[in-house]
């Protein structure tokens, strides 16, 4: 079952100003500073939030939450700190990173706005190749959209975050919320589409290339994922719950 959060309730807002007290609390003490992306972090910030209300506990965001494995699943928790934040520069979520990380990401970032801007639309053979592909960019899955809504391919375009997310925006032509930490849950809705391609979504890609892998060694043929998330998204989002 999917736990809705008003985000605008007094209650959350409050706690959503305590976590982003507890994140800057996190890069004082590990020398780290925050994603480049303020959409990046206020994400995380807001998912750390809803799983306090919930849980009790700030669980990751961008897991499945299993509790009672405060270790790995707390935040900032093991994994980011002993692994992903030594070896890649930023925390699997992306709202920590080290200096140096952060200088490569802005960078990033202002490349990706500007190729963002230059559409081109593919054939329908490019679309079925880009299927069979691990990975889409913005610009694919908008022609792939388009594609879809003539007739010319088949798949299914899944979102990954949270409910409060997906009532704040969402990508056009999305089919199915599964948010991410109640993934198995919420996977028995497209437990029937395993034999054609699904495409995965989230906030900026961590949480959607998570889900893949889950789904890819559940039996699913074809899990596709959008790279950079909605915050690359050129294309056409809708706000508010559906009427």
């Amino acid at each position: 079952m999917i736990k809705k959060i008003d985000i605008n309730s007094l209650v959350f807002q409050n706690e959503l100003e305590n976590t982003k007290e507890f994140t800057k609390d996190v890069l004082k003490k590990y020398d780290l500073v925050f994603n480049p992306d303020d959409e990046v972090n206020l994400s995380v910030q807001m998912g750390l939030a809803r799983n306090m209300l919930i849980y009790g506990k700030r669980y990751c965001p961008c897991f499945m939450v299993v509790e009672n494995d405060e270790e790995n699943r707390l935040c900032p928790c093991v994994p980011a700190l002993s692994k992903e934040i030594p070896e890649n520069g930023n925390c699997h979520c992306g709202i920590y990173c080290t200096k140096e990380k952060s200088k490569e990401l802005l960078s990033s970032i202002d490349t990706n706005e500007a190729i963002s801007t230059h559409f081109r639309g593919l054939t329908k053979q490019e679309c079925e190749e880009l299927l069979n592909q691990e990975e889409v960019s913005s610009i694919e899955l908008e022609a792939l959209l388009e594609a879809r809504d003539i007739g010319a391919v088949n798949f299914c375009l899944v979102d990954t975050r949270e409910w409060m997310e997906w009532v704040n925006v969402r990508i056009k032509g999305v089919d199915f919320l599964v948010p991410t930490t109640s993934f198995y849950n919420s996977l028995e809705q497209i437990n029937d589409k395993k034999d054609i391609p699904i495409i995965l979504y989230c906030h900026s890609g961590s949480r959607s290339a998570y889900c893949q892998k889950i789904m890819l060694n559940m039996g699913f043929s074809k899990v596709i994922n959008f790279d950079y998330g909605i915050i690359s998204f050129g294309g056409e989002t809708l706000r508010g719950e559906p009427k």
